[in-house]
Formats: C-alpha cells, sequence, structure tokens
C-alpha cells in the first residue's frame, strides 16, 4: 500500500505522485498485525451488536488474545475505539487520494472526486450504516461527533497531505484551512445526509474550488 507520508510543511513531492513507504522492519510489522488482529476483531463483534454492548474481553477473546496483551497495544476502551475509527477511515481516505490525485489539473473536479467516492463509500458500508443508526446508546458515534478532536485532527492531517502532493507549492495555511474544512464538511454529509453523494460533492466543490484556484494561481 501507498500514502503521503512526512509531516507539515514538508516540500519537494513530485505533484500527482505518491510517496512510497519504506519496507517495515520485522518488529513493526509483527506489531502492526497484532494490532490489525485485534481492530479486526472488534469489526466482527460489531456487525452483531453494538460498541456499548463489547467488552474488551470479548475483543481479546474474538482475536484469539489475552486483555493485557489488548490492553498494551492499545491501550484504554476509549483509546481503542479512537484507534478504530481511524483505522477504519484509513480505508475510505486511501480512496480519497486516488480520486483526488487523478483530477490535479481541475481543482474543482478534485474536490467533488474525492468527496462523491468518500460519501459514496461511506454510505455503502454496513458498519458506518450501523454507526448512523446509533439511537446514542450505541456508542461509538461521539467518536466522529462531540469526543471527535483525535479523529478530525488525524483525518485532516492526512487530507493535508494528500494536497501538499497534489499541489506542492501552495502555502501551508491554504492546505490546513482547505484539509480541516473539507473532512468537517465530509463527516456532516455523512452524519446528515440531505441529498445524493453526488449533489452533496457538487455543492461542496462548488463552494471550495475558488478558493484552491486563487491558492494555486497565487504561487504561479
Amino acid at each position: 500500500m501507498t500514502a503521503t507520508t512526512g509531516t507539515r510543511g514538508s516540500r519537494g513531492v513530485r505533484p500527482g505522485s505518491r510517496v512510497s513507504e519504506p519496507a517495515m522492519p520485522y518488529r513493526a510489522a509483527a506489531r502492526q498485525l497484532l494490532r490489525d488482529t485485534l481492530l479486526d476483531a472488534a469489526r466482527r463483534l460489531l456487525e452483531d451488536r453494538p460498541w456499548a454492548q463489547i467488552t474488551m474481553s470479548d475483543v481479546a477473546r474474538a482475536a484469539g488474545l489475552s486483555r493485557q496483551t489488548l490492553y498494551k497495544e492499545l491501550g484504554t476502551r476509549d483509546e481503542f475505539a479512537q484507534q478504530f475509527v481511524i483505522r477504519e477511515g484509513a480505508r475510505f481516505l486511501e480512496v480519497v487520494e486516488g480520486a483526488i490525485l487523478a483530477h490535479l489539473d481541475d481543482p474543482r473536479a478534485a474536490v467533488e472526486a474525492g468527496l462523491e467516492v468518500f460519501l459514496t463509500v461511506a454510505s455503502e458500508d454496513p458498519l458506518v450504516r450501523m454507526l448512523l443508526e446509533d439511537d446514542g446508546t450505541g456508542g461509538m458515534l461521539p467518536l466522529i461527533t462531540t469526543q471527535s478532536r483525535p479523529v478530525l485532527e488525524w483525518a485532516s492531517n492526512r487530507l493535508f497531505q494528500v494536497m501538499r502532493s497534489g499541489w506542492p507549492d501552495v502555502e501551508d495555511e491554504d492546505a490546513e484551512l482547505l484539509s480541516d474544512s473539507l473532512v468537517r464538511i465530509a463527516i456532516s454529509y455523512v452524519t446528515m445526509p440531505r441529498r445524493s453523494p453526488h449533489e452533496s460533492a457538487a455543492t461542496a466543490a462548488r463552494l471550495f474550488a475558488p478558493y484552491i484556484e486563487r491558492a494555486i494561481a497565487a504561487v504561479r
């Protein structure tokens, strides 16, 4: 898998390119496999019942590991839930990344394609649908609403890296503002949909594209 990497403010990435991840050392790869095993177990459990009815012992048992190992690798119950939401969100953002980088010559088309594919994939995901049907007792909805700061910061930074890869000369301030705003709008469209993914994406693109175009024109 490839993804954009680095920290905010990094330069020198060729427009439209992706930065390949270096080979992961064995110890790090083993730890990642362990974390994925635990998070995969949680996803399987969530297919049958809400997070509020799932204990950490349930997750450890489903993964075939000890509860002590679960706590050591992924922290408290709340920290585990945050990491789970972030891992699931990464799958969506990989698709968004490809859609944006395929339309670098047309900022409006890039925003529209990225947001539309995100909303479409999210609306078709059974776990997202279950989360959105939560009446407040499921236990996980607050992670993308009232307790969403860690997830928002992670998603905004991930989208920031995509934009720095696609338009490396755009000022960091502009890229940060745009990525944060797009993430917040995307989450609001997912949690409170009023139109189809295509209509919502077209509306957002109409709003944001002029800002991107001005930012690109300023550096050119």
